[in-house]
């Protein structure tokens, strides 16, 4: 009962600062790697905004899921995004549909409602492609290995929906894929809240600026 309501607790204050500014050209979604760290105005959006010198919109929420498993609102981030066509979507997603460590009763059954093997199917190319028909690019930033699940078998897990998320992003050049392993190594405790899941203050700001990069290489007139 005391970590439901932990959790609850977080999820509440990590709400507050939720929402997309008017003309928002660029709207960060997805789980709570997005959002961690927004009450210390230091989340992914907010460091996005600064790298970019302009508004950012913010949506995520911590325990979200891609397929509503966790609730519905915004705690579905299919959901999220239902209704939004900005010119930039950057998101992840997945984790909470997958549970933690992985310890769902059809683990694979469920990567395979999230993704298919090919990238062209489930769960997670239907929010993409319902995006891309809106007219917004989209950055999928695949999850980092946390120092909990190096070398586990839900690692694996990770990594396989990491290769079918990488083919999907192939398959369309609005979008665009990026892996934030490649900024934040599970071998860096530096990079990671005392859960040793989340980013700390300094993981989220890397992440930022990779995605930024991104979004600077992929569309160079997104910050004129």
């Amino acid at each position: 009962m005391r970590l439901a309501f932990a959790f609850l607790l977080i999820g509440l204050v990590a709400a507050c600062g939720r929402g997309v500014p008017e003309g928002a050209r660029l709207v960060v979604a997805g789980d709570s790697v997005m959002a961690w760290n927004r009450t210390q105005d230091a989340s992914v959006a907010r460091n996005l905004s600064r790298l970019l010198g302009q508004p950012v919109g913010d949506v995520s929420l911590p325990f979200a899921s891609v397929t509503g498993s966790t609730g519905r609102g915004a705690l579905n981030i299919t959901e999220q995004v239902s209704d939004l066509s900005p010119r930039w979507v950057v998101m992840n997603g997945g984790a909470n549909d997958l549970r933690v460590g992985c310890s769902g009763p059809d683990t694979r059954g469920t990567l395979d409602t999230l993704i298919s093997e090919d990238g062209r199917s489930g769960a997670i190319p239907r929010m993409v492609s319902g995006l891309r028909v809106r007219g917004s690019n989209v950055l999928w930033a695949d999850y980092y290995t946390s120092p909990r699940f190096a070398g586990t078998t839900c690692g694996r897990i990770y990594d396989e929906m990491a290769a079918r998320t990488e083919r999907m992003a192939a398959a369309d050049p609005g979008i665009v894929f990026v892996d934030m392993g490649d900024v934040v190594p599970f071998s860096n405790g530096a990079l990671f809240a005392r859960d040793q899941i989340h980013p700390s203050v300094e993981g989220s700001a890397r992440i930022a600026r990779q995605i930024a990069e991104a979004l600077r290489a992929a569309d160079p007139a997104l910050t004129r």
